[in-house]
Parts: C-alpha cells; sequence; structure tokens
C-alpha cells in the first residue's frame, strides 16, 4: 500500500511539473503574439494642419516589440531544453527583457510621437526642433498590447527563474526507466561495474541485481520436478 502512494505522489508530482512547463511555454507564446500584434497595431494618429491623418504602427515608432517577440518565441525552445541553472538564467533574461520593454513602450506610449518618428508622420510640416505638443496625437489602444505582452513576458520568465525544480524536465522520464532496467538487468550491471573499475562479484549492489533477475533454469527444474 505504502508503494502504491508513493507512486501516486511520485506521478502526480510529474504530471504537475509537466502542466507547469506547458504554462510556462503557453505564456511565452501569448506574450510573443501580444508583442508581434502590436507591434503591427497603429499607435499613434497624428493630425498635420491641413494634411489628411497620418497614423503611425509600432514597427515605425520602436523596433523593441517586434525583436522582444522573437526572443520570446526563442525562450520557449531554450525553457523546454534545458535545466537546472542554464534554465534559470535564460528565465532571467527574459524577465529582464520583459520588464525594460515595459518600461520603454509605456514612457513611449504616454510620451507621444517620438522625435525620430516625427518626420514619418508629417514630412514637412514639423518645423526643426519643435516640440511634440505641436501636432494633436490620438494615442491608439492598441499599443497598448506591446505593454501587455511584455508584463507577460517578464512575469513567465520571472516564475522560471524563481520556480525552475517545479517545471518538467525534458528526457528525465527515459532516465528513470533506463536507470530501472539496469536495475533488473544483472549482466548490464556487471559492464557498468567492470568499467568502474570494481569487481561485480564483490559489490553488494551487484549481489542485489542479480537476485532481481530471472534464473531460467528454475523453469526447468520445477518442470523436470
Amino acid at each position: 500500500m505504502t508503494g502504491r502512494r508513493s507512486a501516486g505522489r511520485r506521478s502526480a508530482g510529474r504530471r504537475s511539473a509537466g502542466r507547469a512547463l506547458g504554462l510556462t511555454a503557453a505564456g511565452l507564446v501569448a506574450a510573443a503574439a501580444l508583442l508581434w500584434w502590436g507591434s503591427a497595431a497603429v499607435w499613434f494618429a497624428v493630425h498635420p494642419p491641413g494634411r489628411p491623418v497620418v497614423e503611425l504602427t509600432g514597427v515605425q515608432v520602436s523596433a523593441a516589440p517586434g525583436s522582444t517577440a522573437l526572443l520570446a518565441l526563442a525562450g520557449v525552445a531554450g525553457v523546454i531544453a534545458t535545466a537546472g541553472p542554464l534554465r534559470r538564467g535564460i528565465g532571467l533574461l527574459l524577465g529582464a527583457a520583459g520588464v525594460v520593454v515595459a518600461v520603454l513602450m509605456v514612457r513611449t506610449v504616454l510620451g507621444g510621437v517620438p522625435a525620430e518618428a516625427r518626420p514619418a508622420a508629417a514630412p514637412g510640416a514639423v518645423p526643426a526642433g519643435a516640440a511634440p505638443a505641436v501636432l494633436p496625437v490620438e494615442v491608439g489602444a492598441a499599443s497598448w498590447l506591446a505593454v501587455a505582452g511584455a508584463v507577460v513576458l517578464g512575469a513567465v520568465g520571472a516564475f522560471v527563474a524563481l520556480r525552475e525544480p517545479r517545471l518538467a524536465r525534458l528526457g528525465a522520464r527515459y532516465d528513470r526507466d533506463d536507470a530501472r532496467r539496469v536495475e533488473l538487468d544483472p549482466d548490464r550491471a556487471a559492464w557498468q561495474q567492470l568499467d568502474a573499475g570494481r569487481d561485480p562479484t564483490a559489490d553488494p549492489a551487484f549481489d542485489a541485481a542479480v537476485d532481481q533477475g530471472e534464473d531460467p533454469c528454475d523453469d526447468k527444474r520445477s518442470r523436470a520436478g
């Protein structure tokens, strides 16, 4: 009964770790999608005097959302394929990138059209050195998609960095199954003992592994009897 309960707890723990890893990957994909859509959306609608309205997308205003979206997608592969300190390092990188980009995007949205984007908004209509208030500007609500994506990226990166042991590890199940097969295979255990420079006949652990193996002669003896 105790063995069944232990096996049940281990199985539940593996399922929980698998769900945590799946949610982490989904969060990174969601962050990438929000950043990408935000970069393609209209951030500012500029009304130059006597000219048609000019719309500026996130790509025209800043390259940060698009490049950070690619970073988030790369983070999916990095988090799934790694473990331990390397995975924590990836989490720290993703979290820091999310925080920096979120702050940068909030400042950009609240600060109006950046100076480098004004010529694209109204070529020839803005005097050199003019303040942003010269042109009436409407801020698009879609610009906050990029901010939301950066916030999600920062949260997921922080989770990976702080809760890395709770995430499933690729190949861990196969490692356990292989170790179990070694334990039940006395011939393989003997070769591993010899490779390690030990005498398998003098190793109690090897003797236990041999005891767990089946002797094909037992069936013959029982049938003969």
